[in-house]
């Protein structure tokens, strides 16, 4: 009877023990990546740009916890080489945009883009980069390739081709950041402005469409601090003449993966470049929520950058570049994150 006694005592308490551990909230060890893939999709009377990013939360083992997909689709008319003025350029992802990317009624889609996207970015969690990789495709059309499997052509009939290059770029980012947490959030912010160097093309010189982006990734916890962030930015530069016909297009690679090549030190005299700078604000601004982001306070320095303040002594001693678009971006990356 005893015996008994004293096993039921021992399961309740392995029950119990059990039971404080689920509900502990015990952290893991997570990764944050970014990834972002970027084609000139310009013709004749108009200069586009589409930029795939992809950010994901990967565990221990390599395989994806979440996965967030959007796309900066940039387009400036540049018909008989005059450029669209810039306050009617959508600047809005296509995440942003939503139900108004009419996918759905003018392309006869099964669902509008961010469904099909978000439906994507759920069928690779538990996939490792290869296996993401080695999803197999299709070619449906001239120009789009799809899935071969059935389960994520159900959801999804868009070309996925560079979902899964920027998803293994994530997944395989140089940049990555390691943190601890029991049930992070994932989020993504894009923030897209026409540079002041646009121009309209003359019988002398070239017109330029240029349209920059930046990206942002965070995890955050339940209650909207970050854990982790990532900020990187794309500057394409795209050329034509009077008949509006692309001339040229220059871009090798985001601005954190050029590294040194930025060369923000030999030719801006700053103290550090571009990815070293951006680093200092993305460390700075971890346990911090979105409002805590956007709350911090900025200057506009000699240069016209907006930095930060002596208030934060630290951040501007090691971040002297313009600080805003960075906390635009990151709050939005707070905003969305799921």
């Amino acid at each position: 009877m005893k015996k008994k006694l004293l096993s039921v005592a021992l399961v309740v308490a392995m029950v119990a023990s059990l039971m404080t551990a689920c509900g502990s909230g015990k952290s893991a060890e997570y990764k944050l990546g970014m990834g972002i893939v970027v084609e000139d999709s310009s013709a004749a009377g108009k200069a586009q740009i589409d930029a795939t990013v992809a950010t994901v939360i990967t565990d221990a083992n390599g395989k994806i916890v979440s996965c967030y997909l959007d796309v900066a689709q940039t387009k400036m008319t540049t018909e008989e080489g005059v450029i669209q003025d810039a306050s009617e350029v959508d600047l809005r992802s296509k995440q942003e945009k939503g139900d108004d990317y009419n996918m759905v009624a003018y392309g006869g889609a099964i669902a509008e883009w961010y469904a099909q996207a978000d439906f994507f970015a759920e069928k690779v969690v538990g996939m490792t980069a290869d296996e993401v990789a080695a999803i197999e495709t299709v070619a449906k059309d001239e120009e789009h390739t799809v899935a071969a499997d059935e389960a994520i052509l159900a959801g999804c009939t868009m070309d996925i081709t560079a979902f899964q290059e920027a998803i293994v770029k994530a997944c395989n980012d140089e940049f990555a950041k390691s943190f601890k947490a029991s049930s992070p959030k994932l989020g993504l912010g894009v923030v897209t402005e026409v540079d002041s160097s646009c121009a309209s093309a003359t019988a002398d010189a070239d017109g330029a469409a240029n349209m920059y982006t930046h990206f942002a990734a965070v995890a955050v916890d339940e209650d909207g601090k970050i854990l982790a962030d990532l900020i990187d930015a794309i500057q394409p530069k795209i050329a034509f003449n009077t008949a509006g016909e692309e001339t040229d297009y220059n871009f090798v690679d985001t601005k954190k993966y050029l590294k040194y090549d930025y060369n923000m030190v030999a030719y801006g005299n700053s103290v550090g470049e571009w990815f070293e700078e951006t680093k200092v604000f993305e460390d700075y601004i971890v346990g911090k929520d979105a409002a805590g982001v956007t709350g911090i306070a900025t200057v506009v320095n000699e240069e016209g950058h907006s930095v930060a303040t002596d208030a934060d002594a630290d951040l501007l001693a090691g971040c002297t570049i313009s600080i805003s678009t960075f906390q635009e971006a990151v709050a939005k990356a707070c905003n969305n994150a799921r």
